[in-house]
């Protein structure tokens, strides 16, 4: 682990036990609270797969971060507003990576409003954070 200059305080950590990876694997976290099946992408039977994980976490957490900047700019951001992530798995020559796509629905909010919710959600979520200039991203505000 990398250390950083500024000191940061753990707000809450997610654990989770994974056994057998994609391959048919499960993963389960400490409180219970999730309990899943792991397959690979596209395959058939019952299970998930890290980047449906992936995509249904960060869509959570951006939409978070939308009201949020909503609730400091005094907008009201409605209740049927929605994120829909969708996160590849690419094969290159050098092995697999990630590439995403988030497409915001915000109704009721002018298309400029929007917009600056867009993109201060971009620069505040973790998920964000984490991915930035790491794999390629796209937002598309619907």
């Amino acid at each position: 682990m990398n250390a950083t200059k500024t000191s940061k305080k753990a707000e809450y950590t997610g654990k989770a036990h994974t056994t057998g990876g994609r391959d048919g694997g499960a993963s389960k976290t400490d409180d219970g609270r999730l309990d899943i099946k792991l397959t690979y992408p596209g395959t058939p039977g019952n299970g998930t797969n890290p980047e449906q994980l992936l995509a249904a976490g960060w869509s959570a957490c951006f939409l978070t971060n939308i009201k949020i900047a909503g609730g400091k700019m005094k907008v009201k951001v409605a209740p049927e507003s929605t994120v829909d992530a969708e996160v590849d798995l690419c094969s290159t020559e050098d092995g697999f990576v990630l590439q995403a796509r988030l497409n915001v629905s915000l109704p009721g909010l002018s298309r400029d409003v929007a917009q600056s919710l867009v993109d201060t959600a971009h620069q505040n979520c973790p998920y964000s954070k984490a991915t930035r200039n790491n794999i390629d991203v796209g937002i598309t505000l619907l």
